[in-house]
């Protein structure tokens, strides 16, 4: 859930491929042989901010990195960009270039897009990457809170006034100066209005935003299916500072997906993939080599569905349940706050 990789990212039609799709230009890049490693960004920004991470994936794998629809060079219409939406599409763009299965790896909204695909796609899901994503707890940063409500349109517009992106500037310079959280990804932040140049971008993302945030915070969540990760292999990779959405998020992720790995990047922010591209690529080929791909069945989906979540009466809440999340979120914050 931000923007675009600032000094990291490719041109922004270099090495990209389009198909039209239900009738949408959608743009992607794909690189490599192997199996398949679906790459999916984060809000306002694009394949491009995978740049420096796919060459060195693409040396084993197939990867693919789309531009959501409503981002980067795919078409911005008035359409449906609800995360159950993105799923669809990048189950459709896997279709039209013959994939049958995938290892998904989300970032911030594309994490919850891939926990999305996850579970509407089981069959075509070999496992999951997780990079601090959005959709595993109801807090976020108060900017795209208010970002989501009425006359967000007009505020993000006043931002291509001219001047504005240089006073913009000198507050990202100042938050980073003052060594906040936020700071850590400031580079990001400013490229977050170039990466709304008119009003169809910023209508896009928009709708994108307001389809998972409002002005308490995330709107959508995965915890309450996380039980059913069982058998899924799943990586959660996390910076120790994401000012975006907190690390103990990782923690209460990691606590609701039985058998999941977590791995913390110290110092790191939104990105941790830009911050240390060269650990973040190892920790995937890791992952890689020492999971097999999920066994999914049928059978075994309906066993998960009937039991519920772990203590819990015919998938009823469970408090105890509940309680545990709970104390790991307090926890990782205790941690995180010294």
């Amino acid at each position: 859930m931000a923007g675009p990789a600032r000094g990291r990212r490719a041109e922004h039609g270099a090495g990209l491929s389009h198909h039209v799709i239900h009738g949408y230009r959608r743009a992607f890049r794909v690189e490599g042989e192997g199996p398949a490693i679906l790459l999916v960004h984060g809000i306002g920004d694009s394949s491009a901010t995978w740049a420096e991470v796919i060459p060195g994936l693409a040396r084993r794998h197939t990867v693919i990195a789309p531009d959501l629809l409503g981002h980067g060079a795919s078409d911005k219409p008035r359409a449906d960009y609800s995360v159950a939406a993105y799923a669809n599409g990048v189950r459709d763009l896997l279709g039209v270039l013959g994939i049958e299965r995938a290892t998904l790896v989300g970032h911030s909204l594309g994490g919850g897009v891939a926990m999305q695909f996850a579970y509407q796609y089981p069959e075509h899901t070999d496992r999951l990457i997780l990079v601090s994503a959005g959709g595993v707890g109801r807090e976020v940063n108060p900017v795209l809170r208010a970002v989501s409500l009425p006359g967000a349109d007009l505020m993000l517009s006043t931002l291509r006034l001219p001047g504005m992106r240089g006073q913009v500037g000198l507050f990202t310079r100042l938050i980073k100066l003052l060594d906040t959280d936020l700071g850590q990804d400031a580079g990001e932040l400013l490229d977050l209005v170039d990466a709304l140049p008119d009003s169809t971008s910023r209508s896009a993302f928009i709708s994108t935003l307001r389809a998972v945030v409002d002005r308490r915070g995330q709107v959508v969540t995965m915890l309450d299916r996380c039980y059913l990760a069982q058998g899924m292999p799943t990586l959660l990779l996390w910076g120790s500072r994401d000012g975006v959405v907190p690390v103990h998020h990782a923690y209460g992720a990691h606590a609701a997906m039985p058998g999941s790995r977590l791995e913390i990047f110290e110092g790191a922010g939104h990105f941790p993939f830009h911050t240390d591209p060269a650990r973040f690529h190892a920790l995937v080929e890791d992952f890689m080599r020492t999971t097999a791909p999920a066994d999914w069945s049928q059978e075994r989906w309906r066993e998960l569905m009937r039991a519920g979540r772990p203590g819990s009466t015919e998938g009823a809440p469970d408090p105890a349940f509940d309680r545990a999340v709970d104390r790991d979120l307090r926890e990782a914050s205790e941690r995180s706050a010294t």
